[in-house]
């Protein structure tokens, strides 16, 4: 039999590793939603924008749970993919529709970020999201106007791929810069890379989905709504004299829908 004073000293390392590992675990697959926002894993520059980004009420709003199988379309940098990954690495899975730009992260954090799977997406020829009735949740942020901007067709492809893949009762859900009611959607896209919000929810029910919210989380009232999104924050891709004045409007004022299959 081990001597008790060894068997002691044992007990007490015990107790000391434990919690630590406890809290890597935590870190690793946060518990709760808000756990994943705080992430150490997220960049500075990245949660800098959560005051306009709103990711947590965003999420909220949607109904994101940590069991679901959700694809991201078009996660470009994988801004909201470093909340998404580690909410739904123990339970869940997430799919990105198009492959993030931070492959280095699934090598400094291969518990997280390994975990997401990638399809390939370039709509309108390629939009198979998974199989058909598959997914709980699809995402979009900031991406329709893009779409629009190389067809109607284009778009239409997206949001009835979005349809296909969801399973009877899945969301749809979809942030984007919000142009002027009853503005001409393609050149509101083209000139200032907005949609008005009339034109997203009408595709939305023509695709066969079921308007299920609204929410002004994503608001901001000090955006004009007639200038080009690049030229807010962070961009400010105008001339340095107009710096000042719209990093006083901040980001683009955004809709925030959720759709319903039926």
């Amino acid at each position: 039999m081990m001597p008790n004073p060894i068997r002691k000293l044992l007990l007490l390392l015990s107790a000391m590793l434990l919690p630590g590992m406890a809290v890597a675990a935590t870190m690793h697959t946060p518990a709760t939603l808000q756990q994943a926002v705080d992430g150490s894993w997220r960049s500075a520059a990245n949660t800098a924008r959560d005051q306009y980004r709103h990711p947590l009420q965003t999420l909220e709003f949607f109904g994101l749970k940590p069991d679901m199988t959700v694809v991201e379309l078009a996660p470009a940098g994988g801004w909201y993919s470093e909340i998404l990954a580690p909410f739904l690495a123990a339970h869940g899975h997430l799919i990105e529709a198009g492959s993030p730009a931070f492959a280095n992260k699934k090598t400094t954090n291969p518990e997280v970020f390994a975990k997401i799977s990638v399809v390939p997406f370039a709509p309108p020829l390629q939009t198979k999201l998974g199989a058909p009735g598959s997914a709980d949740m699809v995402l979009t942020f900031r991406n329709t106007h893009d779409w629009l901007i190389h067809s109607q067709e284009t778009l239409a492809s997206v949001f009835n791929a979005a349809f296909a893949v969801l399973k009877h009762g899945g969301t749809f859900g979809v942030v984007e810069h919000r142009a002027k009611p009853f503005a001409n959607a393609v050149e509101s896209a083209k000139q200032l890379h907005r949609l008005p919000e009339d034109y997203l929810i009408e595709l939305g029910l023509k695709t066969g989905f079921r308007l299920d919210g609204v929410s002004e989380i994503n608001a901001n009232p000090k955006d004009p709504q007639d200038i080009n999104v690049h030229r807010l924050p962070p961009d400010l891709a105008g001339p340095d004299s107009e710096h000042a004045k719209l990093k006083a409007i901040g980001e683009s004022d955004r809709m925030t829908l959720r759709f319903v299959k039926p």
